[in-house]
């Protein structure tokens, strides 16, 4: 039997937990702007925080109302740009537009409007990708082209779906790079984070995997 005495002090003294209902659950999760292709073949730029990644598979979370989540149905195609913490107020301006017009309703709920040309009101630039029609932003250190593999309802978030990603080329800035200018320098990406409704960055580094360099 395993031995559970130290749980139960635990639970018993004074740093017991207890039961909350948030708002939302967004526990520290890496911001990230979608880039997608309207209909008439202009960019739809999206800001998000329902992300992660396995190997070279990523996982969106998105409303199934918005246009971006048209947009992946119909082309199959989007880059994953992650800003860092300098571009915050870039992502905060995107956060009320919609691409779609009129807006879903959950858009128009929070005064939320239709803008056609989100990067001209971020203040951001886009560039080519080498893979796919949907362009990269150039003020992102990460940026991630894509391939839809497939989309799929959440049961219990019927408005919402999980999009799955096949990952075909990540491009990194130079400036964040290591010396061999193949791999990503942990000191130097700091990623924007979204922290119960919150932006944050990255804290002093705490220590570092046994699987670092493997």
């Amino acid at each position: 039997m395993p031995d559970t005495s130290a749980c139960h002090q635990l639970d018993s003294g004074e740093n017991s937990h207890q039961a909350i209902e948030p708002r939302i659950i967004y526990p520290g999760t890496p911001v990230v702007l979608i880039t997608s292709t309207n209909p008439d073949g202009s960019a739809n730029l999206a800001p998000m925080s329902s992300f992660w990644a396995l190997g070279w598979t990523a996982l969106l979370g998105l409303g199934r109302g918005g246009q971006t989540c048209g947009n992946l149905e119909r082309t199959g195609e989007c880059v994953i740009n992650l800003p860092g913490p300098r571009l915050w107020q870039a992502v905060e301006r995107l956060a009320p537009l919609s691409g779609k017009d009129p807006p879903p309703p959950h858009v128009r709920a929070y005064g939320g409007r239709f803008e056609r040309d989100k990067f001209a009101a971020a203040g951001l630039a886009a560039i080519s990708s080498d893979l796919v029609r949907p362009p990269r932003v150039r003020e992102c250190d990460l940026q991630i082209e894509g391939r839809v593999v497939a989309i799929r309802p959440l049961e219990h978030e019927p408005d919402a779906a999980a999009v799955e990603v096949r990952v075909l080329r990540v491009h990194a800035s130079q400036g964040i790079l290591k010396a061999d200018g193949r791999q990503v320098d942990p000191s130097r990406w700091h990623p924007l984070l979204y922290n119960f409704r919150r932006y944050h960055g990255l804290g002093a580094e705490l220590g570092r995997s046994f699987r670092e360099g493997r």
